[in-house]
């Protein structure tokens, strides 16, 4: 499903890798200490390189919240930097295990999030956010200053159920008081968040912003800002 030739009425972001980003500065510091040499923009690109990899072990009732997948994608992460003796990754799993325990890595705003929440509220949608989280979503968006343009938050952990599951697109339907023919869904990953998003009925952007994602079927946007101004028929 494409965006359709009118605005919706709702639109609704993921909120890891789409409004809040790593701290890639922090996952260079911790390899540098293991003696590898990474800037925050070589640990960047792996990051994105390591989305499109984990993104087949993503089936429908495995959560992106376990820790076989957040082993899978710091493996693919590490991979791309060239890190692979076993000693260094178990080493680099503790440290993600204990850095932040409560709130992880997923501690800065992505630049063009306040942009892109802006400019949906201007169109006057209704802005929304779904995500698969441990309860810290709020308070991570709220810390950033960036929770007051949203009008309501879906964290996985307070509602029972993960995307892709359709039931988590419908509360935000419900909450939005919207129909799924009228709202879209912005996010990173394609199965979770682009197939989740279609199983309800609603429109999807994946963020793609080095298209290493490839040829896909649906629109993808260098960030949640362009993925909007695709939506609202602003840009290509």
């Amino acid at each position: 499903m494409t965006p359709s030739t009118s605005a919706p009425r709702g639109v609704f972001f993921d909120a890891g890798n789409t409004l809040i980003r790593i701290d890639y500065d922090a996952i260079a510091a911790a390899l540098a200490g293991r003696g590898h040499a990474r800037d925050s923009a070589a640990v960047e690109d792996a990051e994105l390189r390591a989305r499109v990899r984990l993104d087949p072990h993503l089936a429908p009732g495995i959560s992106t919240e376990s820790r076989d997948i957040h082993g899978h994608y710091l493996r693919y992460l590490l991979e791309h930097l060239g890190v692979t003796d076993e000693g260094d990754v178990a080493a680099m799993e503790r440290w993600r295990r204990e850095y932040h325990s409560q709130i992880g890595l997923w501690t800065r705003p992505d630049p063009r999030a306040a942009a892109a929440l802006a400019r949906a509220r201007g169109a006057g949608v209704v802005v929304g956010v779904i995500s698969n989280s441990n309860g810290t979503v709020r308070h991570t968006l709220e810390a950033h200053g960036l929770a007051a343009p949203i009008d309501f938050i879906i964290d996985s952990s307070e509602v029972g159920v993960e995307k892709p599951d359709p039931r988590i697109f419908g509360l935000a339907l419900a909450r939005a008081g919207v129909a799924a023919s009228e709202a879209a869904y912005v996010g990173d990953l394609y199965s979770v968040d682009v197939l989740g998003a279609r199983a309800a009925g609603l429109a999807a952007v994946l963020i793609d912003p080095r298209g290493y994602w490839g040829a896909r079927d649906c629109p993808r946007a260098r960030d949640a800002d362009h993925a909007v101004a695709i939506l609202l028929g602003e840009r290509n």
